[in-house]
Parts: C-alpha cells; structure tokens; sequence
C-alpha cells in the first residue's frame, strides 16, 4: 500500500519530485518513517546521524531510513552545515562555550569536521577571549585575588570548553583590569 505525500509536512509538490513511484506516493514503510522524523525534528534540529540512530532505534528498516534521510535533506529539514552554526551560536551567546566543547559536542553529534570548522570560524559578538573574559567577569565581577579563587575562576574556563592558554590569558587580562586605578 502507498501512502499519500499530501499527508505530511513537506508539502505534496515537493515530495512528489523525491517520491519512489510514478504517481508521485511513497511507501508506506518511508511515509511512516517520515511522520516519525517530523516529530522528532518538532523539537529542535537535529543531525543527519542523529535522525538515523533515532529512526534506527525505532525499528526502522536501514534503505527505509536511508530514504527518509535522504528525503528529509533534498528538502533540506536536515543539514549538518545549518546545525553546526546554529548550534555554535547558541552555546556561545547562551551558555558561554568556548570552541573546544562546541567541537567535542558536534563531533559526537556526528558533524563532519569542515562543517565544524566553518561554525567556529564565524566570530559573533568578539573573539574567544573576548567571550572568555566576559564570563570571568560575570562569576567573578572582582578578578580572583587569591590560588585557590584563580584555580577555581580557570576550572569555570576549562570546563566551558576554552583552551588553557586562552583560559590563562583572560584570566591575566582580568586581573590586569582590576589592578587599574580609576581617577
């Protein structure tokens, strides 16, 4: 049995071009997959890998996820370059990430390496130190004065992903703008 392309999101014309059969239907095995992509994907963006293992997890078929898969990235509702730049930006402006957790976190999402590159190269609101610094500033308005303050300021760094030179360089300049007298 053939399932009707006009059911689901993608809107009929543009399915028909990618559908298996002459009248422009689908099987029901890739329509049934597609309706389960399409609430997977009502929730956020999501990777290519990650829909597979979704679809896979599900049951599905492999040629039939493969076929969703392909589906679902001619009409581009999945598209690794878009996540990893949006993914990017999100982690940077909304939870401080530095650049070597935005890559270890797409890398397991399954972004291949040029499309993650790419991402972390478009330098929104400063560069890393900039936003390094802007963080250290937030958790610890007055610069750490104190070892234990300075290790506690630079584990905050370490773990949001930043380079340790990078993390000790912000945390030089932080010092630095808290040692200037203010006349």
């Amino acid at each position: 049995m053939m399932a009707a392309l006009g059911s689901s999101p993608g809107g009929s014309g543009a399915l028909r071009a990618l559908g298996s059969s002459p009248g422009g239907e689908l099987p029901d095995a890739v329509a049934d997959a597609l309706d389960r992509a399409y609430r997977y994907l009502g929730h956020r963006d999501r990777t290519e890998r990650e829909m597979r293992s979704h679809l896979e997890r599900a049951g599905i078929e492999a040629g039939t996820v493969q076929s969703a898969v392909r589906i679902l990235t001619e009409l581009e509702y999945l598209d690794d370059a878009r996540f990893a730049v949006r993914f990017t930006h999100d982690k940077r402006e909304l939870e401080a990430w530095g650049a070597e957790r935005i890559e270890r976190r797409l890398t397991a999402l399954g972004v291949e390496r040029d499309h993650i590159r790419a991402a972390l190269a478009e330098e929104e609101g400063g560069t890393e130190l900039d936003r390094a610094l802007a963080l250290l500033r937030k958790r610890f308005p007055a610069p750490p004065e104190d070892r234990r303050s300075r290790d506690r300021a630079l584990g905050v760094l370490l773990r949001k992903g930043y380079e340790p030179d990078l993390a000790l360089e912000a945390l030089a300049a932080h010092a630095g703008a808290g040692r200037r007298v203010v006349r």
